[in-house]
């Protein structure tokens, strides 16, 4: 709702002040005095469309505050347009663009005027008043239709996934399972490859290699042969000097350890054999790794790693083919679902549509408009996130003429009744405040006694502004303001206390604020306003 309003040098409004109350506030003064202004000023924050030529002559700029509440939190903005160059937004503080203000606080409030863009015009509005007036079997229905929506494009999102191509998915899962099968096929391990170009590289010089260790062989024996007189010498020696004892032990551990060395080299040499086919065998495997490390990594460890991830996109792959066998049907079913839904939906909306046509027209009837004719149409149209419906308001203002699109047919004093018998047909959580401006005009007597009374009646549950020329519908206000020029080039804004209101009245009345038989008129009517609170 709109807790506060503040205008500065736009048009002759220098400096204007409103704190509209929750219920029902006018806005009156004489034609002329700048009481659109507010209205302009509040359009402005809210994102409207700015004009330099509406700065007044009080400064280099104009400006515009307004301060929000939505959930008992508080929102503040402000709006700047200089006489010269782009305007400029603030949003809290910071600076934004005016459709940044319009998306955050243009659903708050909906301002209604011969020159705006109705939102009973906009289908999707519709349907949300529409929506608002279910019964719980509607609300159900509609609740039914939306979790039918939601699967179907649950579905449609999984086949996207899959491709839509069966064909080849189940190509790339034969080149996939391939990949899987092929690395774990050679039996790969962490160092394979280091082992096995080991195992080749002795494999392919058996015969130098038996060459050394014949030779080692050689060496040891003649080296085993001089390390058993170097023991026999130091034994010798260590008898006649026992410090000696430790030296011709380590002898004896050289003569140990050369003899181990020759049997060992005498082993290896055994062991040695040239085995072609062994080898060839090996030089396959080598060869068979190098072009797995070519196709999949440039290490043995790339290679492992590749087959391991194609063996989980094997059970993924599978898994989406499986999906895909099944996805069409699912499909199937989730549209017949959605048709169905819609179709029980459709229903309870015709249902409501009628009913709160039949209310529109017992409203009109009340505002002057007793031939008018309401048809609120709902429409097949194709399946969407709302159901499968188009909602549209068919307006005729003399039920001898055919119905029309609202916003073709319907004049601007009929569309501003129009929204108001609409709003306390469904009374809409939609917008939390309808500003209606000169929504009286082209009305009088008992019309107008009726419109005051009926937007007091839709302010029992919305905030409630509204700019008129009528004492009727001013009279049953809570809250009331006055706009009154100042000279030729300034107006001030006030608001109009309890003993002033039956001055205001007056002057609404009869032109002439002290006349005592428009004051004992103005007293007559705002008793009978009361009364009807």
């Amino acid at each position: 709702m709109l807790e506060h309003l503040r205008v500065a040098n736009l048009g002759v409004l220098e400096d204007a002040a409103i704190d509209p109350s929750a219920g029902f506030t006018v806005i009156t003064g004489e034609t002329g005095a700048g009481k659109t202004l507010l209205l302009g000023g509040l359009r402005l924050v809210l994102g409207g469309k700015a004009d330099a030529g509406s700065v007044g002559p009080f400064g280099d700029s104009a400006q515009v505050d307004g301060l929000f509440s939505v959930d008992h939190e508080e929102i503040g903005a402000s709006r700047v347009v200089p006489r010269e160059g782009r305007s400029r937004a603030h949003l809290e503080g910071t600076i934004v663009s005016a459709a940044t203000l319009e998306g955050r606080l243009g659903s708050m409030i909906e301002i209604v005027g011969q020159h705006d863009q109705l939102s009973l015009t906009r289908p999707s509005h519709l349907l949300e008043l529409l929506d608002g007036t279910l019964d719980e079997e509607g609300t159900r229905a509609r609740d039914d239709y939306r979790r039918a929506w939601e699967g179907l494009q649950g579905a449609l999102a999984r086949q996207q996934e899959l491709g839509g191509d069966q064909i080849a998915l189940a190509r790339e899962l034969d080149l996939i399972r391939y990949q899987a099968n092929e690395i774990a096929g050679a039996g790969l391990r962490p160092g394979l490859d280091e082992a096995i170009e080991a195992d080749v590289s002795r494999l392919r010089n058996v015969e130098e290699i038996r060459e050394h260790l014949f030779e080692t062989l050689r060496l040891t024996e003649s080296m085993a042969e001089m390390a058993g007189e170097l023991v026999s010498r130091l034994r010798k020696a260590s008898g006649l000097d026992p410090s000696l004892a430790d030296l011709a032990n380590e002898a004896d551990g050289v003569a140990a350890s050369i003899s181990d060395l020759s049997r060992e080299a005498r082993s290896s040499e055994e062991a040695l054999d040239a085995d072609p086919s062994r080898l060839e065998e090996l030089e396959a495997s080598l060869t068979a790794i190098g072009d797995l490390k070519r196709k999949y990594g440039r290490t043995l460890e790339d290679v492992i790693a590749f087959g391991q991830e194609s063996a989980a996109r094997v059970s993924d792959m599978e898994a989406l083919l499986d999906d895909a066998d099944r996805i069409e049907a699912v499909i199937a079913t989730a549209r017949r679902d959605v048709r169905r839904r819609a179709e029980a939906l459709t229903k309870m909306r015709m249902a409501a549509a009628e009913a709160i046509g039949a209310e529109v027209q017992v409203h009109l009837a009340d505002l002057g408009l007793a031939s008018a004719r309401v048809v609120i149409e709902v429409r097949e149209a194709e399946p969407g996130p709302s159901g499968g419906d188009r909602i549209s308001m068919q307006f005729a203002s003399d039920a001898r003429l055919d119905p029309g699109e609202v916003g073709s047919v319907a004049s601007g004093g009929e569309l501003s009744r129009l929204v108001l018998a609409l709003r306390l047909a469904t009374r809409s959580t939609g917008a939390t405040t309808l500003v209606f401006d000169e929504v009286d005009t082209g009305i009088g007597g008992k019309t107008a006694l009726a419109m005051g009374a009926k937007l007091g009646e839709l302010a029992a549950d919305s905030q409630v502004l509204c700019v008129t020329h009528l004492p009727q519908v001013a009279a049953h206000a809570d809250t009331h303001y006055v706009v009154e020029r100042e000279g030729d080039a300034s107006a001030r804004v006030r608001l109009v206390g309890e003993e002033d209101r039956v001055g205001e009245i007056t002057r609404m009345l009869a032109g002439l604020p002290q006349s005592e038989a428009g004051r004992i008129a103005a007293a007559e009517l705002l008793a009978g306003a009361r009364k009807e609170w």
